[in-house]
């Protein structure tokens, strides 16, 4: 019998289309399951807690998937490292419960968006954080958070899934249960949020408002009039891709054999 396996994956997303399996694009779903069948010489099929886009990283994305059962796990992330590594590396490999499923048992995602702020850029962090030259007020941006907190309808920062004409859009209420800014030394903010799950764009479309707040050019106090909008021209600025990392996903103990990031 096969037994059902949770990796915790990092990956720097620059070199790929996304996660999610795509024949026609190099993707991080694709590669990982390449790596995996070549090493297991079984065909896997990824589950993963978190789609990310083209160009966004992870630090604690969790991936399962069935392998048989006598599967050497921990051989199994030293091979997978040697043919993937340093793009894309398995942190923790161990058997999860049957029932285990990445997407489905996650319980919160937390991301990360770092900003870069002085006039002068660096090479050696443009690869993950946005530079934006002009000082940013700390202040509002952190003002600006405040009413992202709790459940809501989200449609003004989330690009809208294309659905069959004859099927209803999916929901894109969101309850988001921590957001704020932090200074991370050397002129970096480290903005993090917290939510039950996230819908496409969100991530990217908050901190491009936040920053604009933190530019000047939006008022914190226009963000709950934002929110109740639902309107995706609300929000135009959409931060880049480089900057936004999937930190971590959460899990209910006994749904994920005992194990939490």
């Amino acid at each position: 019998m096969p037994v059902r396996v949770r990796l915790v994956v990092a990956y720097d997303g620059a070199g790929f289309s996304g996660f999610a399996l795509n024949r026609d694009v190099r993707t991080v779903a694709g590669v990982l399951a390449s790596a995996l069948e070549t090493v297991l010489r079984a065909p896997v099929v990824l589950t993963c807690a978190g789609r990310t886009d083209a160009g966004v990283h992870a630090w604690g994305q969790v991936v399962s998937f069935d392998a048989p059962a006598e599967a050497d796990l921990a051989g199994l992330a030293r091979r997978v490292n040697a043919l993937l590594a340093p793009e894309v590396v398995v942190r923790e490999a161990a058997v999860a419960d049957d029932g285990f499923d990445a997407r489905r048992r996650a319980t919160s995602r937390r991301y990360r968006y770092l900003v870069l702020n002085r006039p002068v850029p660096d090479p050696f962090l443009a690869a993950t954080t946005w530079h934006v030259p002009e000082p940013l007020d700390l202040a509002a941006m952190r003002r600006a958070c405040e009413p992202l907190l709790g459940e809501h309808d989200f449609s003004a920062f989330c690009r809208r899934p294309k659905v069959p004409g004859d099927r209803p859009a999916p929901s894109l209420v969101r309850r988001v249960t921590d957001a704020g800014w932090h200074p991370a030394g050397d002129d970096v903010l480290r903005f993090e949020i917290e939510a039950s799950s996230f819908c496409h764009q969100m991530v990217r479309s908050i901190v491009g408002l936040l920053v604009a707040v933190g530019r000047g050019r939006r008022a914190a106090g226009a963000v709950p009039a934002i929110i109740e909008s639902r309107d995706r021209a609300a929000v135009p600025d959409l931060a880049p891709a480089q900057g936004l990392t999937l930190w971590e996903v959460g899990y209910r103990e006994a749904e994920a054999g005992g194990w939490r990031p």
